[in-house]
C-alpha cells in the first residue's frame, strides 16, 4: 500500500526559509515520513476500508491503527471468524459490542438461551472469537502539528548534509554536522517522546 509523504516539499521550504531542488526535498521528506511510520507502526494518514485479521480472545480489542473513524462515509464491519470450518459472525455494534474510541468491547447476553446480544452458540460470552476481521478507515485527515513537525526536522537535517559530512571545511570557515545529519537523518530522544502518544503496538494480517 503506497502511503502519501507526511508534508510538502511547501512546508519543508518554508521550514528552512529558502528554496530546495524539487528532488532532493521530496527525497528528504519521504525517508523522514519512513522513519516515522516504522517508529510508530502507524499509517498516520486517512486509510478507508481497510480489512485487516487480528487476534481476539479477550474481552477488548483494539484496533490495530489508530484513530478508528466511523462515520456514514466510513462504517464499520466486525466478523468474528468462525474456527475449523464453523460460521462467521458479523457483529452489530450496540448489541454485541460497545464501542469507545479505539477500543471495541464484547457485551454480554442479557438472558440466556436468547440471543439478544448476538453470541453464535458454543462461544464464550464476553469475550471475541480468537480471530476477528475488521473493516474499517483509520488515521487523521490532516497530519498533526507535532508529527510534521518531527517530520520537517528529519527532513531539514538530511537535506542540510547531503554528502554525509561531519566536518566541512572552506579555507578558514569550519561547520561541524550532528551525528543524526550523518548516513541519513535519525529520529533522535526528542522526537521519539513527541511520536510515542501514537505508537501502536497491535499485531495484524492485511488482507486488501
Amino acid at each position: 500500500m503506497s502511503l502519501p509523504p507526511l508534508a510538502t516539499v511547501a512546508h519543508l521550504e518554508a521550514h528552512l526559509d529558502r528554496s530546495l531542488p524539487a528532488a532532493q526535498a521530496e527525497l528528504a521528506i519521504r525517508r523522514a515520513s519512513a522513519q516515522v511510520r516504522k517508529y510508530t507502526r502507524q499509517t498516520i494518514t486517512l486509510v478507508e476500508d481497510d480489512q485487516v485479521e487480528v487476534a481476539g480472545g479477550e474481552r477488548v480489542l483494539r484496533v490495530p491503527q489508530r484513530p478508528l473513524v466511523v462515520d456514514a462515509d466510513h462504517p464499520l464491519t466486525v466478523v468474528e471468524l468462525g474456527d475449523f470450518g464453523g460460521l462467521d459472525y458479523t457483529l452489530v455494534e450496540g448489541r454485541d459490542y460497545e464501542r469507545l474510541g479505539n477500543e471495541l468491547t464484547r457485551g454480554y447476553p442479557y438472558h440466556p438461551p436468547g440471543r439478544l446480544m448476538g453470541w453464535p452458540w458454543g462461544r464464550v460470552r464476553g469475550v471475541w472469537a480468537p480471530r476477528v476481521r475488521l473493516t474499517y478507515s483509520h488515521g487523521h485527515a490532516e497530519v498533526p502539528d507535532d508529527i510534521l513537525d518531527v517530520v520537517l526536522d528529519l527532513a531539514a537535517m538530511t537535506v542540510s548534509n547531503p554528502e554525509n559530512l561531519r566536518v566541512e571545511q572552506i579555507e578558514d570557515y569550519s561547520r561541524t554536522y550532528s551525528t543524526e545529519t550523518i548516513g541519513g537523518a535519525a529520529l533522535t530522544a526528542d522526537h521519539k517522546e513527541v511520536l510515542r502518544a501514537y505508537r501502536g503496538g497491535v499485531s495484524s494480517v492485511r488482507l486488501a
